[in-house]
């Protein structure tokens, strides 16, 4: 009868550790590369919607571009153009994967008698939508949005203009 243990020496463990290292130490700058990626083209297309959905309350409520994110949402009990449903509830909260969203109203409102019964007093002239990233690992383009449905990119944060639109010496999305 053999008295020969069966299993792995400790040098064996420690190679086999040290190659599961190296593995990880390869692959997860990438994964994060992949997961910033990711963030900035969801940041794109909530832009995208935001954009759409500005669009349409305007052209429904004849009431000029909506004053807050928060109108273009799912109604909570309210319905028409204070609750207009055309985005999503996780969008309309201003974040959404890794980019923090923020609306800026034009500069010439909706005159009191022109407002729709039931409806907020609107802009009629312009708005834009800021996208910028937080957290890590999140992205490191910013993004912005306004009525003319052009999205633009920055390396930095992109500032808008006394009228409302988003700056336009930045480059739209594609261009480089």
């Amino acid at each position: 009868m053999s008295n020969q243990q069966k299993g792995f020496s400790l040098i064996e463990l420690l190679i086999v550790v040290a190659i599961i290292l190296i593995i990880s130490a390869i692959a997860i700058p990438s994964m994060i590369r992949a997961k910033a990626a990711a963030n900035q083209s969801s940041a794109a297309a909530s832009l995208r919607t935001i954009s759409s959905a500005a669009a349409s309350y305007s052209s429904s409520y004849q009431d000029g571009y909506p004053p807050n994110l928060a109108v273009l949402g799912p109604p909570a009990g309210a319905t028409g153009c204070n609750a207009a449903g055309l985005i999503d509830g996780v969008l309309v909260t201003g974040q959404k994967s890794g980019y923090a969203f923020t609306w800026n109203v034009g500069s010439t409102q909706v005159a009191p008698g022109n407002v729709p019964a039931g409806c907020p007093a609107g802009y009629v002239d312009m708005y834009s939508v800021n996208a910028s990233p937080f957290g890590f690992p999140t992205g490191t383009t910013y993004y912005c949005v306004d009525a003319t449905g052009v999205i633009r990119q920055s390396a930095n944060a992109i500032a808008t203009t006394a009228a409302g639109g988003c700056d336009s010496t930045q480059l739209p999305i594609g261009e480089n």
